[in-house]
């Protein structure tokens, strides 16, 4: 609880509008912003319109102290205030979400088991998310981390993967209890492999993959399916010794026979691969029988006491074939509920074709974690905040159905949850000198507010250049050409600084002479707004994802920048930028979205 804000000491008017700014600035992950506190308490109460100033300046006065509390405090605060904002708060956070079959709170078992042949990306995000919410903050039990890196040929494990995925989970605010790889755990599978012999679950096919297809499309079984266990197992510890090549022994499920889907009859529970050729990035060529994903992910979710499996529907096959696995042993299969697909439109999500790309443009894409990937790691270096993407994973929920999520959409969340803690920076484009005729001396340099609505973020000094007694600024050539388009001059509002009118003053130059300051005559006359910067600029080039390509545009930035430690700004009527590289000349900035 914050000792700078007591309950007790606030009237009836400041407690309304304490709850609604921390209402504000629990939805918005701890900052409230002034605006939206407005309406709630105004709409609330329609009787303190007249009083609308005197309202804004106390919200304003409250906003700063709430915003200096951490999330758990607000929380608090907000509960003690009035517990069933909090709940009601509580309860939009988690309308997507359902409750588990057969879940009770401290019971529930869930696991995030991903492959580390690649980075993450935003479909993979999902089940890594929804599998913590249930897990974790739901049902308050537990989650396991699991490496499923079994196939050392096809799925080839990459060794920098796996410290990859943790990084990515780690910057989404997934936390794991426990956490297991696979390919450390090859003598339980074999364990494994040989109880289930024992129990006739499982036998050694030595057919050609020719040969079972045949049996298996006529309905037939396989010669060797009928075995006994003890030549079965056998047979096992030649496949174990090196016996058989690739190819020439693999263990098989007994399943039915007759199932529709011919890929679920008797499906491969081992297989060798040659880890002479294919060496495990961690193991190296010390196993060559290694099991298959439906196999070791079936065995693991029992051991390791997994209650809920929430994965996509494209393992739904999997289900089916694994619960054959769980009957032969005398098992319980775990809940298991399946979800659709998650795409981003516009962005490359496919692992196999950023490998490609990268490794054949090193020097034009950075790696997975360039921002025109929709990887996590570029996502994250693209700006968007981790936040984002679990407010978009619970929007979505566990919908059986797929679902796209638009650019568009990331950038709107994105953007609500940057607007309140990025410093504003104005830029300007292929910049243009402007002097302002009749400007009074005091305007040579102002104090501006990095924010609006967030004292917190402070002010700097604008200066403008001093021209043989005028004072001038630099506009972008853009905003020039639209305000004068076909005619000779034009009014408009310099941010922050002054009213004007520009005029033509050569074939491609301008000039502005002085109005006034008032903002009351800028709205009176509706002036647009346009940005500028004046001699403490320096040169800026912003590069502007476009596809699989970059957009450059170049400018000048307020000077400002360089001794500010802020990855991210908000440049005025541009949008989002994250700082790239500062020198003492300039720098370079990545945008992310308006």
């Amino acid at each position: 609880m914050s000792e700078r804000l007591r309950l007790d000491e606030l009237d009836d008017i400041d407690r309304l509008i304490v709850k609604h700014i921390l209402i504000n600035a629990v939805k918005h992950g701890g900052k409230a912003s002034i605006g939206p506190v407005i309406n709630k308490v105004l709409g609330s109460r329609p009787d303190l319109k007249p009083r609308a100033r005197e309202i804004a300046e106390r919200i304003r006065r409250f906003i700063e102290v709430v915003n200096s509390m951490d999330t758990s405090s607000q929380r608090a605060l907000l509960n003690e205030l009035d517990p069933s904002a909090l709940a009601e708060k509580d309860r939009e956070e988690t309308k997507e979400l359902p409750e588990l079959p057969n879940a009770s709170i401290g019971k529930v078992v869930t696991r995030f088991a991903p492959n580390p042949d690649y980075v993450l990306h935003l479909g993979n995000a999902r089940p890594a998310v929804l599998s913590y919410i249930y897990g974790k903050e739901i049902y308050r039990g537990k989650m396991i981390l699991r490496f499923e890196d079994t196939d050392p040929r096809i799925k080839r494990p990459l060794p920098e993967a796996y410290i990859q995925i943790k990084e990515d989970l780690r910057w989404l605010g997934v936390k794991w209890d426990e956490e297991y790889i696979q390919s450390l755990r090859m003598e339980i599978y074999y364990d494994l492999a040989k109880k289930l012999m024992e129990v006739s679950g499982a036998y050694i096919d030595l057919c050609s993959q020719e040969e079972f297809r045949k049996y298996r499309s006529s309905r037939k079984p396989c010669p060797h399916r009928e075995r006994s266990p003890e030549d079965n197992l056998e047979l096992f510890d030649k496949m174990l010794s090196g016996h058989f090549g690739e190819g020439e022994a693999v263990v098989r499920v007994k399943t039915d026979l007759n199932d529709p889907d011919p890929s679920i009859v008797d499906w491969v529970a081992f297989r060798i691969i040659d880890t002479d050729r294919y060496p495990h990035p961690l193991t190296g060529d010390r196993y060559i029988v290694w099991p298959t994903y439906n196999f070791a992910s079936a065995v693991d979710d029992k051991l390791m006491g997994v209650t809920h499996i929430l994965r996509a529907r494209e393992h739904q096959q999997n289900t089916k074939k694994q619960i054959y696995l769980y009957r032969h042993l005398g098992w319980r299969y775990p809940e298991v509920i399946h979800f659709g697909r998650l795409k981003l439109q516009g962005f490359i999500l496919s692992k196999s074709r950023i490998k490609k790309l990268t490794e054949r443009y090193p020097d034009r894409f950075s790696g997975p974690n360039d921002p025109r990937f929709g990887t996590l790691a570029g996502l994250r270096e693209r700006g968007i905040l981790a936040e984002t993407i679990l407010e978009i994973v619970r929007d979505v929920g566990i919908k059986p159905t797929d679902a796209s999520i638009s650019w568009d959409n990331i950038a709107a969340l994105n953007r609500k949850k940057l607007d309140y803690r990025s410093r504003r920076l104005m830029y300007v484009e292929d910049p243009v000198k402007i002097c302002i005729e009749d400007a009074p001396r005091e305007l040579s340099s102002i104090e501006a507010r990095y924010h609006p609505d967030n004292d917190k973020l402070g002010s700097r000094i604008l200066k403008l250049i001093d021209n043989d007694g005028k004072l001038c600024v630099y506009v972008s050539r853009s905003d020039i050409d639209r305000l004068l388009g076909g005619g000779d001059s034009a009014k408009v509002r310099f941010m922050e600084l002054a009213n004007v009118e520009v005029y033509r003053s050569g074939e491609n130059g301008a000039a502005a002479r002085y109005i006034s300051r008032d903002l009351d005559d800028a709205k009176r006359m509706r002036l647009k707004i346009i940005q500028w910067v004046g001699s403490n600029s320096v040169n800026a080039i912003v590069k502007y994802p476009v596809g699989l390509r970059f957009r450059v545009s170049r400018g000048l930035i307020e000077d400002s920048i360089l001794g500010l430690n802020d990855h991210v700004y908000q440049l005025v009527r541009y949008g989002f930028v994250k700082v790239l590289r500062k020198t003492p000349k300039g720098a370079v900035l990545l945008y992310i979205h308006e």
